[in-house]
């Protein structure tokens, strides 16, 4: 049965590229963060890495062009369907999955270098009991020593600020232009997305809307469940420090 967040991922497939001024550039350079960061932790040149949330293909495209063991899994079918496109376009070998992160026993790949959950994929999981068991999951596909890393908004900064929008962001020349903007709507430690696509053309508008909901993730809890599920040396690399537009968290198994 499909879930929300499946159908939010699914409706948005054929547009997500459209969030990025440049999704062409966008993976180029978050593979030119995230890659030294998985070659440095796993020391491997070339690390066996599950990406288990890879959506459209923008952190497994460019990670696979590095030079990196790609296998990547979701659980949006038209996801995964566009991804397998992309790395076909552009001549790549990925092994491509439909599958949740909390049961990736359909994958049988194991003991990877590393499995990578990047663009705040976790906080899509609202419950406790779900967060530990995709936790556990993530555990059994890593090799011993290896590592999952995730990338995952400010929760402890954000929940006490609670924003209320992004600030729109505009693309394109005119009579072309795109407007990409969201709305966060609170509801106690939850709040909804609602992400709005403003498409231009001969001086008309057309909108699109798309709404999901996340759990603002405290660090706190996240290391709790990660400690349960086995992962040691939790830590934390803030975009001060990568360059990255969210925090980095690296736990090693």
């Amino acid at each position: 049965m499909d879930t929300p967040t499946d159908t939010f991922y699914d409706d948005l497939a054929d547009h997500y590229h459209l969030i990025f001024e440049d999704w062409s550039q966008s993976i180029e350079r978050q593979a030119a963060t995230i890659g030294p960061l998985l070659e440095r932790y796993t020391n491997q040149v070339a690390p066996r890495v599950l990406d288990c949330a890879c959506g459209i293909g923008t952190q497994t495209l460019g990670l696979s062009m590095r030079g990196h063991s790609l296998v990547a899994s979701d659980q949006s079918r038209a996801s995964v369907a566009r991804a397998a496109r992309e790395a076909n376009l552009r001549g790549l070998k990925i092994q491509f999955h439909v599958a949740d992160m909390r049961n990736l026993s359909s994958i049988p790949e194991e003991n990877f270098d590393a499995v990578l959950a990047a663009d705040n994929a976790l906080p899509h999981l609202l419950l406790r009991e779900d967060r530990d068991q995709a936790l556990h999951e993530i555990a059994g596909k890593l090799r011993p020593g290896g590592i999952l890393i995730a990338t995952i908004r400010d929760y402890d900064h954000l929940i006490q600020t609670r924003p209320s929008i992004q600030a729109p962001l505009m693309y394109g020349p005119r009579g072309q232009r795109r407007i990409v903007h969201q709305l966060w709507d609170w509801d106690g430690e939850e709040y909804d997305v609602h992400l709005y696509l403003s498409f231009e053309r001969s001086a008309q508008w057309t909108v699109k809307h798309y709404v999901s909901r996340y759990r603002a993730l405290l660090r706190n809890d996240l290391s709790t469940s990660l400690h349960d599920a086995g992962f040691t040396a939790i830590q934390w690399l803030e975009p001060a420090d990568t360059n990255f537009y969210q925090p980095v968290l690296i736990a090693r198994k």
